[in-house]
């Protein structure tokens, strides 16, 4: 819990680790570091988010937060039937194939970026050149935002996603309050906009979800376009921050993604695993359950440290190792069950195809002074992160992959 823990918190789930992969820290609160009970955990349907009622008992007055009430009801905070209906609604908006039609914008955009970063003299900060504009643009290009706007969007959900750490304090929640006002203000806009004219994006395709038989509320509608916006650019920006530093500390293995773009989505699976966006999750116990030779009473707290678990040595051999070559990984960074991120297909695109790029245009960036991480539990990621950009390289061909190859020889 003190800055320096949470700037490094991988020593702290090391000493957790020594006494078992669940810990009892309290009467009915208890913390999880290990692969397979946070995997289990997560998709055992005796284990909810925190509903209204529980909400009235740890967090009184939370119904007169706009940043609190928005986040509870979007499908983050809700359990079935509810959390159920909406996720079927979005699912149907969020399909394959809309993701998959964003890969020529994610392109697009990172290269326009890329161009900034080396028009640019001296060194230049990652995080607000590239880290955040990338998918705070790609997510606005989804939802229908048009791109004059979405310069507002950084700060507005930069402040709200204070309200998904495990504790805020009151100056905290009242920046939080103040962006999900923003947010909720614009997105009513946004909304009958869409009414008037329908669009090919995300907002029309949940609009027409509110509109019709099977219905999202008005509440619903707004909370879950403001979280998709969240979610989808606070974690995908951890991911380009922490990723392009790992990568930077193995030059070999940053040149080999350089040369085979193809290995990406390996790549991107063990940056996840490494260095975890997203290090933690809650769930409450509906009924009695054992972990971990661990029993657990109803309502009981349950931290899932997923970036403990995505280094639990019991599931990754030598897991403190940056390894792209490692087998079957199986990251728990966007979390599992019920609750896995729905935009987590559209943050591998993102990472899939900025990395290669950026290691192909830029064969001389390098970290260029002192990286800053925000001091945060739940979201882990860099508020700095100064590079020098070097020249771009000259144009090559990429060769393909030899067939039957698994990867570079590391």
């Amino acid at each position: 819990m003190s800055p320096e823990g949470r700037v490094d918190p991988y020593p702290t789930y090391e000493r957790l680790r020594a006494h078992g992969p669940v810990v009892q820290a309290g009467p009915v609160f208890f913390v999880v570091t290990g692969y397979a009970e946070a995997d289990a955990i997560l998709r055992d349907a005796r284990f909810g988010v925190m509903d209204d009622a529980l909400r009235d008992q740890f967090l009184p007055g939370w119904r007169e937060s706009p940043a609190i009430l928005s986040i509870s009801r979007s499908m983050l905070r809700t359990n079935p039937p509810d959390h159920s209906r909406m996720r079927r609604l979005a699912a149907g908006a969020f399909t394959p194939r809309r993701i998959a039609a964003m890969r020529d914008v994610v392109q697009a955009q990172a290269d326009e970026l890329i161009d900034a970063m080396l028009a640019a003299e001296g060194p230049v900060d990652f995080m607000a050149a590239f880290a955040y504009p990338l998918p705070v643009g790609v997510i606005c290009a989804l939802l229908g935002v048009p791109a004059a706007d979405r310069p507002l969007f950084r700060r507005w959900a930069t402040d709200l996603t204070g309200v998904l750490e495990p504790e805020i304090t009151e100056e905290e929640l009242a920046v939080a309050d103040r962006g999900a006002s923003e947010l909720r203000a614009y997105f009513t806009e946004l909304v009958a906009a869409r009414r008037r004219a329908p669009a090919d994006d995300l907002t029309t395709a949940l609009v027409q979800a509110h509109d019709g038989g099977d219905r999202l509320s008005g509440d619903e509608l707004l909370a879950n376009l403001i979280v998709l916006l969240v979610a989808g650019f606070e974690t995908t920006t951890n991911l380009l921050g922490n990723g392009l530093v790992a990568l930077l500390e193995h030059p070999r293995a940053a040149a080999a993604l350089a040369e085979h773009p193809e290995f990406a989505p390996g790549y991107v699976d063990e940056l996840l695993r490494y260095d975890s966006p997203v290090q933690l999750t809650s769930r409450m116990s509906t009924t009695p359950a054992r972990y971990g030779d661990v029993d657990l009473p109803p309502e009981s707290w349950v931290i899932v440290m997923l970036g403990a678990a995505n280094r639990d040595p019991r599931r990754y051999p030598d897991p403190g190792r940056f390894d792209p070559w490692r087998p079957q990984v199986h990251p728990l960074s966007f979390g599992a069950g019920p609750h896995y991120c729905l935009g987590a297909a559209l943050a591998r695109l993102e990472a899939q195809v900025a990395f290669p790029l950026l290691l192909r245009r830029l064969p001389g960036l390098a970290v260029a002074g002192r990286p800053e991480r925000r001091v945060r539990l739940t979201l882990r990621g860099h508020a700095t992160l100064p590079v020098r950009v070097g020249r771009e390289a000259s144009p090559v061909t990429v060769p393909g992959t030899p067939p039957g190859a698994a990867g570079p020889t590391p």
